[in-house]
């Protein structure tokens, strides 16, 4: 959950299908926190107190007294966001305030009388907030839930904060002028969903989603997928389990319910697999990386250190950008940037980005292992997966990346609400990689190409990418003994 209408911790969890993974994480949060209801703030009563907008993001933070909530913006409109919160604690030496939301929180720090700093539990990276004097006009009087209205709603959105159309080829004035002249006041609340989803779908955009709420509940009706994304069924986990578990030396310590897990290759190579970056315990963000620091601890700590290691995300459907980056730390003893992150901030040019933040990778004071790492990556491998694996490709020595590309999706996601039948899911930020681009769309490449849940591979229990993985580091292991060997040699001869 990124507060600032962003979701990705416990919004992207691997454990889920591909198939409405994204729509179904934006359900299951938005019920769990309840969606804000509206109200104007006190008049300031501390430096946190009034109305907030964020930079980009078409959020507005409003706090009054130990409570926040958020309005949903666009142009034209002005409706109720999903999240509030409650003051957890008190203000920090700063000034900064707690808020928790569902098993999540944000905190806000003041940064003077009219700006603040906005940070999400699980998240990474800040959000800049400037003070407005009062919630704007729009805000003052429920917005208008005609089918047109919403509509326009719903487009606006994206063209506010969409950052890809370019890249996708989508004219998406073309698609509302197409679209729009279909929509009348007899426009029904299913025909109005068969029209949103018609124009997600050619995004081909696994953080695009659409819930509908049905009796006070959403549900997922949604969820974009890049074309030719292979599917996870429960079948499909099953087989490629048992592939990569016949080639490890013994059975795999299972941890955070089974969406980790910790092995022995031949040769010593250390396993882990990573099933998901969310949902590791039932509470807090806290608790989740102790979690985490659990399952790292029984791969690199302890006298059998590990030759090489291979850390598997070919299933995993994201969640926390932070647990990402805690896996990265206990793989470097030095610190260094992940990416940058920029989100669009101009709802009138799409080139127009807030200033790129570095996400640093600062080393553990946990058990680390700087020898030779491979990733193994799938179609599967979305959002956290993905920026993971980016933030490893900044790690030296180099990390070898097998298998096949990453989804191709790296933003946070913004859960935007569109009317009390719909919720709309989108991304509006760019992980930027060292030369300025991004892999947003065709994903991460891998350095080498092999099979990756093929029903060849399948059928035949076979794992290529693990076993290629694993004969390139035993080959990368042996060259760095032999090495060392030569330079005690030298040292012995001098």
């Amino acid at each position: 959950m990124n507060a600032h209408g962003n979701a990705r911790t416990n919004t992207r969890g691997s454990a889920r299908r591909n198939a409405g993974r994204v729509a179904a994480a934006t359900v299951a949060l938005a019920t769990a926190v309840g969606l804000a209801a509206p109200g104007a703030a006190a008049a300031p009563r501390g430096p946190l107190e009034g109305i907030w907008r964020t930079e980009g993001y078409g959020l507005l933070i409003a706090v009054d007294g130990d409570h926040v909530t958020t309005y949903d913006v666009t142009g034209h409109s002005c409706v109720p966001g999903w999240i509030t919160g409650t003051r957890s604690g008190p203000p920090g030496p700063d000034g900064t305030i707690r808020y928790a939301v569902g098993n999540l929180a944000l905190t806000l720090t003041p940064k003077g009388r009219d700006r603040a700093v906005e940070r999400e539990e699980g998240g990474v990276g800040t959000k800049s907030l400037s003070r407005l004097d009062a919630l704007p006009p729009l805000c003052a009087t429920p917005a208008p839930n005609d089918p047109l209205a919403v509509f326009d709603r719903f487009w606006e959105n994206f063209e506010e904060n969409y950052p890809f159309f370019a890249a996708k080829g989508i004219d998406w004035h073309a698609v509302r002028d197409e679209k729009r002249r279909t929509i009348t006041p007899a426009t029904t609340v299913d025909q109005l969903q068969a029209v949103f989803t018609d124009m997600l779908r050619p995004l081909g955009d696994a953080h695009t989603g659409l819930a509908r709420v049905v009796d006070g509940q959403p549900k997922a009706v949604f969820d974009g997928q890049r074309p030719g994304t292979t599917v996870q069924t429960d079948e499909l986990t099953a087989r490629a389990r048992q592939a990569a578990a016949a080639q490890l030396t013994g059975p795999e310590q299972l941890f955070a319910g089974d969406r980790l897990g910790v092995g022995r290759l031949p040769g010593g190579i250390g396993y882990l697999r990573v099933s998901s970056f969310s949902d590791y315990t039932d509470g807090d963000f806290p608790s989740q990386a102790d979690e985490l620091d659990r399952a790292l601890d029984a791969v690199l700590a302890g006298p059998n250190r590990p030759t090489g290691l291979v850390v598997d995300v070919r299933l995993n459907g994201g969640g926390s950008d932070s647990l990402a980056l805690r896996i990265a730390a206990r793989l470097t003893d030095r610190p260094y940037v992940a990416y940058r992150k920029v989100a669009r901030n101009d709802p009138a040019d799409p080139t127009k980005f807030t200033r790129p933040e570095p996400i640093t990778v600062r080393p553990s004071a946990g058990a680390r292992f700087t020898g030779p790492v491979a990733v193994l990556t799938s179609s599967i491998s979305t959002s956290a997966a993905e920026t993971f694996t980016q933030a490893m490709m900044g790690r030296s020595p180099h990390v070898l990346r097998v298998g096949e590309n990453t989804q191709g999706v790296f933003s946070d996601i913004l859960i935007k609400t569109l009317s009390p039948d719909f919720l709309v899911v989108l991304p509006n930020e760019k992980y930027l990689a060292r030369d300025g681009g991004t892999f947003d769309g065709p994903g991460i490449p891998p350095d080498v190409r092999t099979p990756v849940f093929t029903p060849a591979e399948l059928a035949g229990l076979k794992d290529s990418a693990l076993s290629t993985a694993r004969r390139m580091l035993a080959r990368n292991a042996q060259n760095a003994q032999n090495a060392q060997g030569d330079q005690n040699v030298r040292g012995r001869e001098q």
